[in-house]
């Protein structure tokens, strides 16, 4: 079989549909984690955070004498239902409660004024920004081979098209584009 640029081509074009679609759903799965872990100062993908500020109605505890049965009372009777886990006083005026899941209270004990900090967890997201932290060496592995994969899309999309409108016309210019714009992010 002669291999000429129309043979090639038409190679190009069936190894580029296939690699595609086998690949698709990875490189969807990296751009949406991608872009969670890029806006993670105004999103956290692995929890949703809500505060609810109330006030706590006297006795209010003092540092050294609170035990965990007084911090469980305090909890029930400011309407927390979440499980107790330990406590502790970060300073004079201050109680810190810690509660299962992450999640937390911390009350002033001068004023009454507490803050509840629930946590929940956003399973989709943190299963996929999990990915770009590369759980375990089988995903090394994967993550390799869809490395290669992505090479074979871009090199064999590169030669499909000819003329104008392929490598050595519009698709070329487009092409130095792709390839400098992320190289003059990293030397400003």
């Amino acid at each position: 079989m002669k291999l000429n640029s129309t043979t090639l081509r038409r190679w190009s074009r069936v190894l580029h549909r296939e690699v595609s679609y086998f690949f698709a759903g990875m490189v969807l799965i990296y751009a949406l984690s991608g872009i969670a872990l890029n806006h993670r100062g105004s999103f956290n993908p692995n929890y949703s955070v809500e505060q609810q500020t109330l006030v706590v109605s006297a006795p209010l505890p003092v540092k050294g004498d609170f035990s965990r049965d007084q911090a469980i009372d305090l909890l029930r009777k400011s309407g927390v239902e979440l499980d107790y886990v330990k406590h502790y006083f970060p300073n004079d005026h201050s109680l810190k409660i810690f509660l299962k899941g992450g999640s937390s209270m911390v009350v002033d004990t001068r004023s009454g004024e507490a803050v509840v900090e629930t946590l929940t967890r956003r399973y989709v997201w943190s299963a996929l920004t999990k990915l770009h932290y590369n759980p375990g060496s089988w995903w090394t592995w994967f993550s390799d081979i869809f490395a290669i994969g992505l090479i074979c899309i871009t090199l064999t999309g590169i030669i499909i098209v000819k003329g104008p409108k392929g490598l050595w016309g519009r698709g070329g210019v487009e092409l130095a584009a792709g390839i400098l714009i992320p190289l003059l992010f990293l030397f400003l």
